[in-house]
């Protein structure tokens, strides 16, 4: 059993933060192997921290529905619950990305428009 959903993320995070470690990627490209589909594709496959959000929600969801779908006496259903925990986890993370790089975003507009305000410039 892997953790697509994980593996997808680490692939679309090294596309979003130009990540050139090649090891890396072949390896979370084996870990997906037959997978690449759906939201895992599309998760792995992106280029922003938008793409990642959206296409990790509704990688989410396929698993939540995995999870109502399988056998709750079986291992597989305790492992799938477990990827779920760590997933939402991921989930969060990615999040606290976001507000941090929009804070900064702002941030640096926030200086700019205080260097102007020092240093008028005629047009």
């Amino acid at each position: 059993m892997s953790c697509y959903e994980i593996e997808a993320l680490r692939l679309g995070l090294m596309n979003v933060l130009g990540t050139d470690d090649d090891h890396a990627r072949e390896h979370a490209r084996q870990e997906l192997d037959g997978q690449m589909s759906g939201p895992i594709e599309a998760l792995a496959n992106a280029e922003s921290l938008a793409a990642i959000e959206r296409h990790l929600d509704a990688a989410l969801v396929d698993l939540e529905e995995a999870i109502a779908a399988a056998d709750a006496d079986s291992d597989e259903y305790d492992y799938m619950r477990g990827r779920l925990v760590a997933v939402r986890d991921a989930e969060r993370a990615v999040s606290r990305i976001t507000a941090q790089g929009e804070a900064v975003l702002a941030g640096l507009g926030e200086a700019h428009d205080v260097l102007h305000e020092t240093f008028p410039v005629e047009e």
